[in-house]
């Protein structure tokens, strides 16, 4: 496992995190716990708006990591904020983060959402149905708003990722195809009405991707779609919204692209096709969360049970599991792990590091290579700043962990640790039951 951003072993041989020990936010903090390096988050945020240029646009994908704090760091960075919910969009407002700089996304808005982003001011509705088009259309007449949207459709590139986050297929609950006819039924609707602009066009094939190819497949497919749009229409494509996507290190084996290299990548492309097309050079957007959140991101757990079945299996128990990180239980994600108070003993042992849900699928990491675990032991597994606090559940009636920010010494609590009162707060009690 490699070290990211701030991370580092320090003198005691304990992993420290933004100039704090791991050991120390175990104990002041408690475990399972949520650790961001902030410094890294941001560097993460520079680099992509170094990479596309000032003309264009980088879009923070909320679904990925969304506190109030969070929203802070991205407003602080400049970068835009995509949506997907009334709450993801209330949160965003919560922090004072400008509206004017929210792209509204999500397969199936409801009027009460659309409403809430209507008055609030987004920038951006992403519009994914025909049926969503309309009621938008009804609701901005209503309320006498003009609103700019985007349309998202699928352009039928399959890239090479688990089948459960693909999204640039014709088959999937995402997006208007193109092949189908359904796309160029919506940009005529769009035009047609006086109470929508028509920006220009969305498409997010996946996530966790490592080839460049599909992503600039998806790109031409898009402008090569405008061209034709143009010179039925006279429309001329504003804005290309090329998604989020780009993978990271979770384990070995795994070798994504540099940030640089996916921007470079993405411009050349939209740059060849619209040249090719004779269109003008639409603004670039791209939407990364994944890319940005989680290698910013470790989560701590404490050593519980040792369980060896001898000749089979040890088994190390830790005190979160598919609660706190639902990923490898949903598509079999790999994680790497170390035992953050011993980083320098050299790893003796394989083990698997099992969660406490009452699941048999429960389990973190297969075959960890470790020092041989302890009770009370910290283990850290990094990488999990995407897709774990935001994922979380009280499965078994757990509590939600802790989310700490560290940075030059400091740590500070941005999501506050769930009791067992948070468990029981929502619950009703019918009178006829009190005893």
């Amino acid at each position: 496992m490699y070290l990211r951003g701030t991370a580092r072993v320090n003198e005691a041989g304990h992993l420290e995190i933004g100039g704090v020990s791991t050991t120390t936010l175990a104990r002041e903090f408690g475990t399972p716990l949520y650790v961001v390096d902030e410094a890294l988050f941001r560097d993460n945020c520079r680099r992509y708006r170094k990479a596309f240029g000032s003309g264009n646009r980088v879009v923070y994908a909320g679904k990925a990591l969304l506190c109030t704090a969070v929203c802070r760091l991205v407003d602080e960075e400049g970068l835009y904020l995509d949506v997907v919910s009334g709450g993801e969009l209330y949160t965003a407002l919560h922090a004072g983060f400008p509206p004017a700089r929210i792209y509204f996304h999500g397969n199936n808005k409801s009027a009460e959402e659309i409403l809430q982003g209507l008055e609030a001011g987004v920038g951006r509705f992403v519009v994914d149905s025909i049926q969503e088009l309309g009621l938008l259309d009804r609701l901005a007449g209503e309320t006498g708003v003009e609103a700019e949207i985007l349309l998202r459709l699928t352009p039928g590139i399959e890239a090479h990722t688990h089948e459960y986050i693909r999204t640039g297929q014709i088959d999937s609950k995402f997006g208007l195809a193109i092949e189908t006819g359904q796309a160029q039924a919506a940009i005529r609707q769009a035009l047609a009405s006086p109470h929508l602009r028509l920006v220009g066009l969305h498409c997010h094939i996946g996530s966790q991707i490592f080839e460049l190819a599909p992503f600039c497949d998806a790109a031409r497919v898009l402008v090569n779609f405008a061209a034709g749009i143009r010179a039925d229409s006279g429309w001329t494509l504003e804005e290309l919204n090329l998604g989020g996507g780009l993978g990271i290190y979770y384990a070995s084996g795994d070798n994504p692209p540099a940030i640089e290299e996916y921007a470079a990548a993405l411009v050349e492309a939209v740059e060849e096709a619209a040249a090719a097309a004779g269109l003008p050079l639409p603004r670039i957007v791209v939407e990364p969360g994944r890319s940005i959140a989680g290698p910013a991101g470790t989560t701590l757990y404490t050593v519980g049970v040792v369980k060896e079945i001898p000749g089979v299996r040890i088994y190390v128990a830790v005190d979160g599991g598919m609660n706190d990180n639902p990923r490898p239980a949903l598509y079999q994600a790999r994680y790497e792990a170390v035992i953050a108070n011993r980083m320098n003993e050299e790893a003796r042992a394989t083990v698997t590091i099992a969660g406490k849900c009452c699941e048999s699928g429960d389990i973190l990491i297969y075959n960890a290579r470790l020092p041989y675990p302890e009770p009370g032991d910290i283990i850290a597994v990094p990488a999990t700043g995407a897709y774990s606090y935001t994922m979380s559940m009280n499965y078994n009636r757990l509590p939600r962990p802790a989310v700490v920010l560290v940075r030059d010494g400091q740590a500070e609590e941005v999501v506050a640790r769930e009791d067992y009162q948070d468990l029981v707060r929502n619950d009703r009690m019918p009178k006829r039951l009190w005893k």
